[in-house]
């Protein structure tokens, strides 16, 4: 085994035990790609301030995020067919999370169900929930999630119709995977992730298959997937889920300053900054670029988290230092899931704090609540000039 010390070594790990539709998934973005790269690059444009002759001792990372305590404030965010990546991923992701004391968050598309989910950990985990046009299926889910005792429904806002991702349209992707001589090609050389998705409790989508009438097998399910997201998503369909759910709602795939006053005048406890990981509409900004813009424009209204590009604890020391609440990992998490199942998971979990506590002493702070703009030199231009 080799030492791991950072994310990318999870990766390259990744990389090479993972068949290459689902690498191809996990790390890719829509069209060019520029928003996809900018998430990460953008973040290296934000420097540190290094800070001297200060007491470091006894630092903490703890904080809370929408009123839960969080050994640090970093999510697992809803990443769909993650039970692809690694036999049981979900399952195994959601117990490396509730170990670590961090919240998971399950996407609609998973492989493993709300139910595997619930019956494989002991403490609540977020559900994140895409918008169907079957209104049934949909009351059914958020009624499965509260029975499951999710903690809080995450409503994806930024997927009403699917952005082109050339390699998953290139890589045929599917659940299961579907067999052409390409991909069957490359599967025979991932024996490992084979032999363990033989024992997976689930290889086809857990929260869809057998929950809608007519669904049994892939080709029906992906007739069904293809044309269920709902186009005619508004506000108003967005305040009636959070009616139905009742409890605590973050809103996810917030990219701009006037839709954050909205979800703010809705009321939801939390909202993330977040463009889908690059996945949707290429050529907007990136996350952490919009971050001040639409923290300027809720203030103190709304709880303000950032996903989208976090590949490391600076990374999360940044957005933190910014004005975010919390922050997300998505790729970051899949990279060790991958790798090494639950331990990868709790690896690079492991690697994040550390690089977040190595690098919140060196900046001269003991506690990650007490982040903010005075540790960063941020370049004068960086929110850009922009007209509309």
């Amino acid at each position: 085994m080799p030492v791991i010390t950072n994310i990318e070594d999870l990766k390259r790990i990744y990389e090479r035990r993972v068949p290459r539709m689902f690498y191809d998934y996990a790390e890719s973005g829509s069209w060019t790609e520029q928003t996809f790269r900018e998430n990460t690059s953008d973040f290296e444009k934000i420097r540190l301030r290094q800070r001297v002759a200060v007491d470091m001792s006894g630092r903490s990372t703890a904080s809370q995020m929408i009123g839960q305590d969080v050994t640090m404030p970093v999510a697992l965010a809803p990443v769909g067919l993650t039970g692809m990546q690694h036999a049981d991923g979900e399952m195994k992701a959601a117990k490396a999370a509730e170990e670590f004391g961090v919240p998971f968050t399950l996407s609609t598309m998973s492989i493993n169900s709300i139910e595997d989910v619930a019956e494989y950990t002991t403490k609540p985990f977020w559900f994140q929930l895409y918008t169907m046009k079957d209104e049934d299926y949909v009351r059914r889910l958020i009624q499965r999630a509260k029975d499951a005792k999710c903690s809080a429904l995450v409503i994806t806002l930024d997927l009403q119709i699917l952005g082109q991702r050339h390699k998953d349209l290139k890589n045929g992707l599917s659940a299961p995977p579907k067999l052409t001589a390409r991909t069957i090609a490359n599967l025979m050389t991932k024996w490992a992730w084979g032999i363990e998705m033989l024992g997976a409790k689930r290889r086809e989508f857990g929260n869809i298959v057998g929950h809608v009438e007519g669904i049994s097998d892939a080709s029906s399910l992906g007739a069904w997937t293809a044309e269920q997201f709902d186009p005619s998503l508004d506000w108003k369909k967005i305040e009636k889920l959070m009616e139905q759910w009742g409890g605590k709602v973050i809103l996810k795939g917030i990219l701009d300053a006037e839709d954050a006053k909205m979800a703010a005048k809705l009321g939801a406890d939390a909202i993330v900054v977040s463009n889908h990981g690059g996945r949707q509409l290429d050529g907007a900004l990136s996350s952490v670029r919009m971050l001040p813009e639409i923290l300027d424009a809720v203030g103190g209204d709304v709880e303000v988290h950032l996903d989208s590009g976090i590949r490391s604890g600076q990374d999360v020391l940044k957005a933190l230092a910014l004005g975010a609440k919390g922050t997300y990992i998505g790729r970051a998490f899949v990279y060790g899931l991958g790798a090494m199942g639950q331990k990868g998971v709790t690896t690079a979990l492991e690697i994040i704090q550390k690089e977040l506590d190595t690098t919140m002493a060196l900046c001269g702070e003991k506690n990650v609540n007490d982040l903010g703009r005075h540790n960063l030199l941020v370049p004068e231009d960086f929110g850009g000039r922009w007209q509309t």
